[in-house]
């Protein structure tokens, strides 16, 4: 007779527990035990809970393998869904084996779960664990299908056993996340048809929807969101502050109207990887030295500055031409900006002309800081009008949401649980799809946000993504090369550089250390199907099989695999962090980052006054609109996890495990280092402090 302990650990999360009947079933190397149900006197599998059982076989099972959990219906209570973190199971050697679950059961079936020592195809050999991992990719990709959202942008999930729900009982109430005057802010219909496994906890629900419903109700009892009228003062706009106003988003309120704050905005604000190094002045901007150099200070020209490596290049090329649509009942305009900038002595990024057009003309003037007041700060706002589409639109949605969402799908189609690539790259898919579920219905829905508060509207605003993804290589989302690219890489006072970098080279060292692990050699990479097929997948499914775009379509080695790895693990965590911790303090302030603009680019200097500015800014309605989905998308709701913070055990060798918390010191010696440079700093810089990065993208 050999005895086996058992610890079956139930969800923390509200709802975890189940009343229906589990049991278990133990497979080894030399043997399977009976179906013993797990039952006590008293509740079983409660939230929380961590209970114990014996298992009692007549034989010896060898080195266990797998486990099976059966879960069944109850007697005489109806139906309801079970969490399950894991099962534990003490040998009767003493030996302990893991077997990771971390997913729900929500019908009466039988969940297999394999011990959780991480394999690659190759170190299987026993043809029942080959058969599972076959089945286990093979069930997936049943159930997880790609589809096309917009063409030219990344698929994304689709299961296609979704039935739309019933009809509603009209006598039962039920909140249906409609609130009067933004009938698409919390549209929970969007996250209908994912299954419990990719949803939000329900901590997490409740505080995304219960904070967002407050503000948005308001805003309506204040009689804003039905005002299509201007701001009448600038000060009035400060009435939609949130309530919860930071250091950075009141000095943004005060500074935004300075030429050294637009500046600094490029390098620590939450766009501040488009600014580069400007070695000679492009024709389509025909920038004299007459006329900047008032604002180069003594002693020098424009092209000794540019030779000097001081001038640098804001270019909204990519928003040209994009016809733009009516808000509120007025037709809404839009510019493709170009902004030049310099780096003085004083330590400063200052800008000293901007064009309105790609095209220079007399119709298309540059802009100087030597302009009357109202004409610079206008010429100023259309630049951060630009900013807001680029921001929005391909660094935050594009380069960090949809592109993270494609890395997941294929990690779940692709890879086994037991694969260590799963183990290693499963923490920072968490809510990935749950989150661009709901961000598919706030920003690009009939409807949404782009419909009903942006000058592009819906289509405008994909078709910005689309230019950008058929623009996007490898190279780019490689971020050391990235700076070196932008000639930005010695350029001080960038504290986004620095932290990224920092954060970046601790995430390529645990990358590497697990990486080096499992894979010895090159040909062990190479000779991994699951892992080339995820490859594949990718490259087909997020970059649509574009060559040029230089993504690999498989891996050969291991420093290519690294390298594939750490891009994929920064881009769903501290890449997102950097642009979007800090969308309220930046967006706050509507003038700062407007999203919509109706009177059209100047197209003469000196017409510019306070009114027509203020004419020009986006009504008070569109402004509350896009305040308030900024707002939501930009606030951490609870159930979150800090970067490096893994308490779902999918690792149990000893040399992951080491590097885990290996990596855990590094991030939190990082910590240290941004908090205390940023004593010093009158604007600190912390979006990308590790304690405030997440370790997905879950909002």
């Amino acid at each position: 007779m050999a005895t086996y302990k058992v610890k079956v650990a139930t969800g923390t999360d509200l709802l975890s527990g189940t009343m229906d009947s589990i049991s278990l079933t133990i497979v080894g190397t030399q043997g399977e035990s009976h179906k013993q149900l797990l039952n006590h006197f008293g509740r079983d599998f409660a939230t929380g809970a961590v209970d114990e059982y014996t298992v009692r076989c007549q034989q010896d099972l060898g080195e266990l393998i797998i486990i099976r959990l059966h879960k069944e219906r109850h007697s005489f209570l109806p139906k309801n869904s079970w969490y399950c973190n894991y099962v534990q199971i003490c040998a009767p050697g003493g030996r302990v084996y893991h077997f990771p679950a971390y997913q729900w059961m929500e019908g009466y079936e039988t969940l297999a779960l394999r011990e959780a020592t991480g394999k690659p195809t190759a170190d299987d050999t026993l043809p029942i664990l080959l058969e599972h991992r076959r089945e286990e990719i093979r069930a997936k990709q049943d159930f997880y299908h790609w589809r096309v959202f917009v063409p030219g942008l990344p698929n994304y999930v689709h299961i296609p056993s979704y039935r739309p729900p019933a009809r509603r009982n009209p006598n039962r109430p039920e909140w249906n996340g409609y609130i009067p005057g933004f009938p698409i802010l919390i549209n929970i219909k969007a996250t209908k048809f994912l299954n419990s496994n990719l949803r939000y906890s329900f901590i997490k629900t409740a505080s995304f929807f219960f904070r967002l419903g407050p503000m948005a109700l308001g805003f309506k009892l204040r009689g804003l969101v039905d005002c299509k009228q201007s701001w009448k003062r600038l000060k009035d706009i400060k009435k939609i502050f949130p309530a919860n106003k930071s250091i950075i988003s009141e000095y943004v309120a005060e500074h935004w109207t300075e030429d050294s704050f637009f500046g600094y905005q490029y390098l620590n604000g939450i766009n501040p990887g488009l600014l580069r190094r400007c070695t000679q002045i492009p024709d389509k901007f025909p920038v004299t030295d007459d006329m900047v150099a008032p604002f180069l200070g003594e002693g020098t020209c424009l092209q000794a500055e540019l030779e000097k490596g001081n001038i640098y290049l804001a270019d909204y090329r990519i928003l040209e031409g994009i016809p733009s649509i009516e808000l509120n009942g007025r037709k809404q305009h839009h510019c493709a900006p170009l902004c030049l900038l310099h780096f003085g002595r004083e330590g400063n990024m200052m800008p000293i002309a901007i064009q309105l057009s790609q095209t220079p003309g007399p119709e298309s003037p540059i802009f100087l800081p030597s302009d009357s007041e109202w004409d610079w700060l206008l010429a100023k706002t259309w630049v951060r009008y630009a900013e807001f589409y680029c921001h929005e639109a391909i660094s935050h949605l594009l380069e960090t949401h949809l592109i993270a969402e494609a890395f997941c799908l294929a990690m779940l189609r692709q890879l086994p649980m037991c694969h260590p690539l799963y183990k290693l790259l499963v923490p920072h898919t968490r809510y990935t799809i749950q989150i661009n579920s709901i961000g598919r219905a706030l920003l690009l829905n009939e409807g949404g946000l782009s419909a009903r508060g942006m000058s592009l509207g819906l289509q405008g605003f994909a078709e910005v993504m689309v230019r950008a993804l058929s623009e996007t290589t490898y190279e780019s989302l490689y971020l050391p090369n990235d700076f070196v690219e932008r000639g930005v890489q010695d350029l001080p006072g960038y504290y986004y550089r620095d932290d990224s970098l920092a954060v970046w080279d601790a995430l390529e060292r645990y990358v590497t250390e697990i990486i080096t692990y499992y894979y010895p050699c090159d040909a062990a990479v190479e000779g991994d199907p699951e892992l080339q097929s995820w490859v594949q997948e990718i490259f087909k499914q997020c970059l649509l099989g574009r060559e040029s775009s230089g993504f690999p379509q498989c891996l050969r080695t291991v420093p290519e695999l690294i390298r594939y790895v750490t891009i994929v693990i920064y881009t769903c965590s501290a890449k997102h962090a950097a642009v979007n911790t800090g969308q309220l303090e930046y967006t706050a302030w509507m003038p700062n980052f407007p999203s919509s603009m109706r009177n059209p680019p100047m197209q003469a200097k000196g017409l510019t006054t306070r009114d027509s500015y203020m004419d020009t800014l986006p009504d008070v309605k569109t402004t509350c609109i896009t305040l308030l989905v900024l707002w939501t998308l930009s606030r951490e709701p609870d159930d979150k996890r800090p970067l490096g913070h893994f308490p779902d055990i999918h690792f149990v060798e000893e040399a992951p495990r080491r590097s885990m918390e290996v990596l855990r010191q590094r991030l939190a010696q990082i910590s240290h280092d941004i908090r205390q440079r940023n004593k010093d700093l009158p604007v600190p810089y912390y979006y990308l402090d590790p304690v405030l990065i997440e370790n997905s993208i879950s909002i």
